[in-house]
């Protein structure tokens, strides 16, 4: 073999011995004794180059080709075995896992950003519609509704998968498709208990992350941002911190600086809101609890208190991201949730839901959590489009 051959971006097949390295990074190394490429490579066009740290950035836009730079190996390590940390943790718990559809005719959000599903022949004859399926199907944007029904049956119940919103954003921490964790937990009446998995979740998956793969950890924690080991080190010993949507509202009402957006009662928190209150809290992750009934969908609890009517609802905020897991106690009690329904003129359409509550429904909730908006935060990557082997938003399907 010419040495020329052998360029940077090559297949190789090496054959040799295995002995001890005098390397303090490494314990063994092979001492070649026959090198073949298999797969020649040109080095000149090949888009990654040796001994070059490429910014995410750039490797972005070869979707085909960055797996094989350090950066996303590692990253995508780091999915593999967080992946299978959680499906542990549930496993561990007595959650059984269910596989939800991706193709649903629900709207669980209520926000309409949806991909409505249509074959090439209904696209074609759009005046006639008719569906496929008979009625109108999207691409999902939860599974919540679907575990709910299994919750019935399993007591706890958890979901892993793809989920898609038709948000024409380009921000750095929103996706087409992106994964969802979901779980519902039966026979509970506390909005701690949702909570308590949450944060339970959260430092079991994380811990076991970093010592499973702790050299792919470190390349983010060293290049690309220095100062997260420390904290998330100081986040797993402590408890994460509580407040009330109105404390919420009081503390951004009486800051300092101007938001873009002003904080009144009776509105959703924006992201620059949402990253004020962990400042605020000492950059810590934060829970915020019972928001306004009139803010959340039709299936969060009413708390029933007073005037400033609230849901059982609770939002996990974390540093630099802002809401990373969002979740709530389910409304049980049959009345109050056909009233609600009745008034959005959702009855007829969720009368399978009315009737979970009908035939031995009992007090339960549950939350999810953006698997990539999880590894954004505990590798400090600041692009949630670096985090995702394929990434898929609005005037980008690359491959």
């Amino acid at each position: 073999m010419e040495s020329r051959d052998l360029t940077f971006g090559s297949a190789v097949e090496v054959r040799g011995k295995l002995v001890k390295s005098p390397h303090k990074m490494q314990s063994v190394e092979l001492k070649a004794e026959s090198i073949r490429v298999v797969g020649p490579c040109d080095a000149l066009s090949f888009p990654l180059k040796a001994k070059e740290r490429h910014p995410l950035e750039y490797v972005r836009q070869f979707p085909h080709l960055r797996c094989r730079s350090n950066a996303l190996g590692a990253l995508l390590r780091i999915r593999s075995e967080a992946t299978a940390a959680i499906h542990s943790f549930f496993q561990d718990h007595g959650y059984v896992h269910i596989h939800t559809p991706i193709i649903t005719s629900n709207d669980c959000e209520g926000a309409g950003e949806l991909f409505q599903i249509e074959t090439s022949n209904e696209t074609q004859k759009s005046a006639e519609k008719n569906h496929f399926f008979n009625v109108p199907a999207f691409l999902t944007v939860s599974g919540q509704l679907h575990l709910e029904v299994m919750a019935g049956a399993f007591t706890h119940v958890f979901t892993f998968g793809p989920t898609f919103r038709a948000e024409n954003s380009q921000s750095r921490r929103h996706l087409a498709e992106f994964y969802m964790v979901e779980a519902e937990l039966s026979f509970t009446e506390s909005l701690q208990d949702i909570m308590q998995v949450m944060e339970d979740l959260f430092k079991t998956a994380t811990s076991t992350v970093f010592s499973r793969c702790p050299r792919d950890v470190e390349l983010f924690h060293k290049y690309v941002a220095p100062a997260q080991k420390g904290r998330l080190e100081q986040m797993l010993k402590n408890k994460f911190v509580t407040i009330s949507y109105n404390e919420a509202v009081e503390i951004l009402k009486q800051a300092s600086q101007t938001f873009a957006f002003k904080p009144e009662w009776g509105c959703d928190l924006q992201t620059e809101h949402e990253k004020y209150l962990v400042q605020h809290c000492g950059e810590v992750p934060v829970f915020v609890i019972n928001y306004p009934y009139d803010l959340k969908p039709f299936y969060m609890r009413d708390n029933e208190d007073g005037p400033q009517r609230t849901v059982a609802a609770v939002d996990l905020l974390v540093p630099g991201i802002g809401e990373l897991c969002g979740g709530s106690l389910r409304e049980e009690r049959l009345p109050f949730l056909q009233s609600r329904l009745q008034r959005l003129g959702l009855a007829d359409t969720y009368q399978w839901y009315l009737d979970l509550r009908k035939f031995g429904s009992v007090p339960h909730g549950g939350f999810g959590m953006g698997f990539e908006r999880y590894l954004q935060y505990i590798l400090g990557v600041d692009n949630i489009k670096d985090v995702i082997p394929f990434p898929r938003f609005p005037h980008s399907c690359l491959l």
